[in-house]
């Protein structure tokens, strides 16, 4: 992955081309789709997306560390980075090599398996009448709001969504598919799920109600596989079509473990800026990878760049989960706000309906409250939006490693 001076990306492409000889570039512009999951996937092609001075580009393994010395000494290279994969499904660790193949989003099966029936007890908290509203929407006082988001869009890059929905079909705006030989449809359940919390109907065809802005616009980007699996360069790519779109939240239900003291990747974390210019709020899921109370592990990539929002998340107690991961690393691996991300009822592929849990469930609150504050301040800029968002939450006793600023409350 390289980031280029959007003021003079051909400076940064032909330094590259001259030194590590990589592959011809082709340039994606403005909400072109196309064939981009194609030419991701291509060893022969680099690919350029110009809405963001971001580009995946293809190089011989001999002429990796050329690549990495022109980037360090071009002034128009910002940042190189070798690209990763990223994950929002529950994946077993390999017990030979538990620091390569962490499960960051696990389901509610999957968290229950991993821990003691004690621990899952005490996540359920205090009992919720969920006759018309879901207990994460009281919460977050979502039920008090007359606010809806209204013609805000909100993107959500995921495994894609399921079009037909009956609650979700007539609220899609745009979709496309950044993942090679798959159709936008999810066929994970993970993406419907997380659309369905940020901006599932006010009257849903089963109660309770779970989206929390009930007329934003969808955008929905799959940049995850239908196994719940996405390389950094579809990521990037549903970044740049959903700024291109005019999103106003990209919210990002996925990423992957880091290690204690590891620091934040640039190219995500510039990106994240660019796109807060253009007045776009990002925000992401911190990861499941802790089990609380011996052992937090820290905010995952990209949720801890900076200028991406981190999303813990929060049980029925109103407690960190115990699968939440925390603010143990410094400069950007903070905790920004919590979400209700424990039994999480919302929307499902094929028409139905389904309870999951991680703090991938928490991202999407985020994402809808986001949507309300655009709609009562349509003139505010993306920073104005973030500071609101902190500004309103409910204070939690729990230390700020964990929660941020505290409980998410809608306005």
């Amino acid at each position: 992955m390289v980031l280029l001076d959007q003021s003079n990306q051909e400076d940064g492409l032909n330094a590259l081309r001259s030194a590590a000889d990589i592959a011809p570039v082709e340039r994606v512009r403005g909400t072109e789709t196309g064939d981009v999951a194609e030419l991701l996937e291509r060893p022969d092609v680099s690919v350029l997306f110009e809405e963001l001075g971001a580009a995946v580009v293809e190089v011989r393994p001999e002429q990796r560390h050329a690549l990495v010395t022109t980037a360090e000494a071009e002034p128009a290279i910002i940042a190189a980075e070798p690209e990763r994969m990223v994950y929002a499904l529950p994946i077993t660790a390999p017990q030979q090599a538990p620091t390569e193949f962490f499960p960051a989003y696990r389901s509610d099966e999957d968290v229950v398996a991993r821990h003691t029936r004690a621990e899952v007890a005490a996540a359920q908290g205090p009992a919720w009448d969920e006759q018309q509203w879901t207990w994460g929407l009281q919460a977050i006082r979502a039920n008090l709001s007359s606010l809806t988001g209204r013609d805000v869009k909100i993107a959500v890059l995921d495994t894609g969504v399921d079009t037909d929905h009956p609650d979700l079909a007539g609220r899609i705006e745009a979709t496309a598919s950044f993942v090679p030989g798959e159709i936008v449809e999810d066929g994970h359940g993970h993406g419907t799920h997380c659309i369905g919390t940020a901006a599932g109907p006010a009257h849903p065809q089963q109660a309770p109600r779970y989206g929390v802005a009930c007329e934003a616009r969808i955008l929905a980007a799959k940049v995850l596989s239908n196994a719940g699996s996405g390389a950094d360069g579809q990521i990037l790519a549903g970044m740049a079509w959903a700024v291109a779109r005019g999103a106003r939240v990209i919210s990002m239900s996925l990423g992957a473990p880091v290690q204690p003291g590891e620091l934040f990747p640039q190219t995500y974390e510039k990106l994240a800026q660019r796109a807060l210019e253009r007045g776009t709020v990002i925000v992401a899921a911190a990861g499941n990878d802790s089990r609380r109370p011996p052992t937090i592990a820290p905010v995952g990539r990209p949720a801890n760049c900076p200028s991406i929002l981190a999303v813990a998340a929060i049980d029925r107690g109103l407690t960190p989960a115990f699968f939440s991961n925390g603010g143990i690393n410094g400069q950007g691996g903070e905790i920004n706000i919590a979400a209700p991300g424990w039994q999480v009822r919302s929307a499902a592929p094929g028409g139905g309906y389904q309870s999951m849990g991680g703090t991938s469930m928490a991202t999407p609150h985020v994402a809808g409250v986001l949507a309300l504050l655009a709609q009562a301040n349509p003139n505010a800029s993306a920073a104005d939006l973030v500071a609101s968002l902190k500004s309103s939450t409910f204070p939690l006793t729990q230390p700020l490693r964990d929660v941020g600023a505290g409980l998410l409350q809608a306005p």
